[in-house]
């Protein structure tokens, strides 16, 4: 079960289906083929193996999909899940997700993201706009947040874009992981900036890719983690900062001592979610006591038995769960 507490004085024990661990496993052992020491990746490698889903004006299991572009030149478009038919409420809130991958890997069109898009599409209900965002090593810091605020924009100026029943003004800004990051500096931008119609009122961060130059407890008691062992993060972090960066920079540690100023912003509530077994899990534990001590609202969620990027395998209950939370955040934020 999850628990909106911090730290239990017992200590949790990793017990996964042997098919989860082997999917870690698979998925680990393809990052480290496929990344190399000097600064760059092996793209035709990673295409072959992440098998594109395309997008289905035909409804499966309720849902419908199609594409967006943004901005063709730069490869920014994205994917737009429709539960169909529609429920009978006269509109739905629009979830703006970003995919997590450590800035470097995947695409809403990669099946688990299209899967997983899908589910909060259905059970919340919920138009979700997935955005596709260029990638590093090839395109660095700040690429991926400019082009996760041009698709915000493209929404705000083209409500055409999206089905009759979204509600612009009723929008959500979610991601995991680097999608989690990057949805916490779009969120900043899009309050630092005036939009005609959509309206920012909640941010879902899922086990949120943060970091800095310091090497936290859990990154040390968890340094060979699957998926995000601290040199896996120090690779990713390498290739996404610019020239001369430390991990202090704003981009990765921020809420540390190059933090953005939140107190002036309407920044929205957020709800933060947590893996016992995630080394990142204490920058998001500061993440979440930032916010709070920057005077917005902020609810946390720990999974103390959940390794990093859990949710994205609809074979472990926790994930069920964790899309019945996101649905409860969104519904109390609509009535308020």
């Amino acid at each position: 079960m999850a628990s909106s507490t911090t730290k239990s004085s017992e200590k949790p024990k990793l017990i996964l289906p042997w098919k989860t661990k082997l999917a870690m496993s698979i998925a680990s052992a393809l990052t480290d083929a496929a990344t190399h020491s000097d600064g760059t990746i092996n793209r035709r490698l990673l295409n072959f193996l992440d098998r594109k889903t395309p997008p289905k004006a035909t409804p499966i299991n309720g849902v419908s999909t199609k594409d967006v572009t943004v901005d063709a030149a730069n490869n920014v478009w994205f994917r737009v899940f429709t539960p169909t038919p529609a429920p009978s409420a006269v509109s739905l809130p629009v979830i703006i997700f970003f995919h997590g991958g450590g800035f470097a890997f995947l695409s809403p069109a990669s099946p688990n993201y299209d899967a997983v898009c899908r589910r909060f599409c259905r059970k919340i209900p919920a138009v979700v706009v997935s955005v596709n965002y260029r990638l590093c090593p090839e395109h660095r810091y700040p690429t991926q947040y400019d082009d996760g605020f041009s698709a915000v924009k493209f929404i705000d100026e083209n409500r055409a874009s999206l089905p009759e029943i979204a509600d612009v003004s009723k929008c959500f800004i979610a991601g995991d992981s680097a999608g989690a990051n990057i949805a916490h500096h779009v969120a900043v931008r899009v309050c630092q900036s005036e939009l005609q119609q959509l309206r920012l009122i909640g941010l879902i961060s899922i086990q949120p890719y943060f970091g800095g130059e310091e090497r936290t407890e859990s990154e040390l008691r968890l340094t060979n983690a699957p998926l995000v062992s601290v040199a896996r993060t120090d690779w990713l972090w390498k290739v996404l900062l610019p020239d001369g960066s430390d991990r202090d920079h704003p981009a990765s540690n921020v809420s540390g001592p190059n933090a953005t100023d939140l107190s002036g912003l309407d920044y929205p509530d957020t709800l933060v979610f947590v893996g016992g077994f995630d080394p990142l899990q204490d920058w998001q534990r500061r993440y979440y006591e930032w916010l709070k001590k920057s005077g917005k609202k902020a609810q946390i969620i720990e999974y103390p038995n959940m390794i990093h990027a859990f949710y994205v395998f609809p074979n472990l209950p926790e994930a069920s769960q964790l899309i019945s939370q996101v649905k409860d955040f969104i519904t109390n934020r609509l009535s308020n």
